[in-house]
């Protein structure tokens, strides 16, 4: 037994820390969206941000965006020109996908301070791109809602786990040509 644990260190490694990683943040991210329910903030303060960016995002883009608090559906609901376009929801906010970006990258970790400039550059893009992506995706839901199902379940969720990916293979290639050296 002990020999299959020394055989299989890094592989153990990575998949002890990815879950703690993993485990320990949904956590936190759990116990913050608990503590949130009585701000000032609905549906919380990151979703509500998300919203609000992505609502300044189409506004540069020449659209008329208002938001609104859509307690039904328990998010903000973000139209343009006056008309329904989506309802920003928690699982919107791209907290979960930031999580898992951590925990691979955290799980592969050599050093503290190469380790901590990727995860905030890349945690950064990926919330940059999150916001970009929801505003995209209220014009493309406003102009052509007969494909939302594609857009909506398809596309955009490619959009921000591709990026997630991109990431992972630039870490990845980070570490084995740092091995190298």
């Amino acid at each position: 037994m002990k020999e299959i644990f020394i055989k299989y260190k890094a592989v153990i490694r990575f998949v002890v820390l990815f879950f703690g990683v993993y485990l320990v943040l949904s956590g936190m991210y759990s116990f913050y969206l608990k503590a949130s329910a009585d701000s000032s903030y609905y549906p919380d303060f990151v979703t509500n941000l998300v919203a609000r960016q992505s609502a300044a995002v189409l506004e540069t883009f020449g659209y008329q965006a208002q938001l609104s608090e859509y307690r039904i559906q328990e998010g903000m609901l973000l139209t343009i020109d006056g008309q329904y376009a989506v309802n920003v929801v928690e699982g919107c906010n791209a907290i979960s996908v930031i999580i898992l970006f951590m925990a691979f990258v955290i799980s592969f970790a050599r050093s503290f301070k190469k380790t901590f400039l990727f995860l905030l550059a890349g945690m950064v893009l990926i919330y940059t791109v999150n916001v970009l992506r929801i505003a995209f995706l209220t014009v493309a839901l406003y102009k052509f809602p007969q494909h939302q199902e594609t857009l909506h379940e398809v596309i955009f969720p490619a959009i921000i786990y591709g990026m997630v990916l991109i990431l992972w293979i630039v870490w990845i290639r980070n570490i084995n040509t740092n091995a190298t050296e």
